[in-house]
């Protein structure tokens, strides 16, 4: 059940981070929200207290390792543990390999793949202490799928595809009862297309996120489903997406 599990949510200033945030709140979970843009932050808490929820907020660099730590323990401080920590920060600058934008290289590296390092890093001593604990990742379906433009994007979302089965096979065998459940969206009308700085680029993902893009809170209920499943159960993945996109 959903109704006072306490939830980290990374990346949740806005786009999928704030829909989930709005919803497992509106839904009885005690929220912890994580990111860069504060100001933004503060709205959303006041947002879900005024609407009779439990939120609280931290400023959160997920490059940042004790950041990441210091908004688990701050969780710990006000809730006395943590249930979930959904771990959904995330860069798209997309470029061809060939324009060599290798500083967006080495973001999207810091951002999307040692930003989940950072945040299982953070929690998983108190998932092993509790003897329990999910980790929700977001993914894309570029963790899936290859595509032009997209080499670096979907080489750091394929590691958090195999990370996350890794994370699930090693607690099924150590019997660490750690949940997993990975998410590949598809066009998902976020922030994301802000971060691409590539004119051809940007203009190929904006036709397709203008035909076919869906709201956040389309993964947002994806996540509020896995969280509310029995704690013998594991949805370790979801492929989601608008009905009408070929992918």
């Amino acid at each position: 059940m959903i109704g006072n599990k306490v939830v980290i949510v990374t990346g949740a200033s806005a786009g999928i981070g704030e829909a989930t945030a709005r919803l497992l709140g509106a839904q009885g979970a005690r929220v912890v929200l994580g990111a860069r843009r504060e100001d933004r932050l503060l709205r959303i808490v006041e947002d879900i207290q005024r609407e009779g929820g439990e939120a609280i907020h931290h400023p959160l660099d997920v490059t940042d390792q004790a950041a990441n730590t210091q908004i688990v323990e701050l969780a710990m401080e006000r809730f006395g543990r943590v249930d979930v920590m959904f771990l959904n920060a995330g860069l798209m600058p997309n470029a061809p390999l060939s324009a060599l934008r290798t500083d967006e290289w080495h973001r999207m590296v810091d951002v999307n793949i040692k930003g989940v390092l950072n945040g299982v890093a953070a929690v998983l001593p108190v998932f092993l202490e509790q003897g329990w604990g999910h980790v929700v990742a977001t993914s894309s379906v570029a963790g899936l799928k290859a595509y032009p433009g997209g080499a670096v994007y979907g080489g750091t979302k394929w590691f958090v595809r195999d990370f996350m089965e890794v994370l699930r096979m090693e607690s099924a065998i150590e019997g660490t009862h750690i949940r997993t459940t990975t998410i590949y969206p598809a066009a998902i009308n976020t922030e994301l297309l802000t971060t691409i700085r590539d004119e051809g680029a940007l203009g190929q993902m904006q036709a397709v996120y203008d035909r076919y893009g869906i709201p956040p809170e389309r993964i947002a209920s994806v996540v509020a489903f896995a969280i509310d499943q029995p704690e013998d159960t594991t949805i370790n993945e979801f492929t989601v997406g608008p009905a009408g996109q070929p992918w």
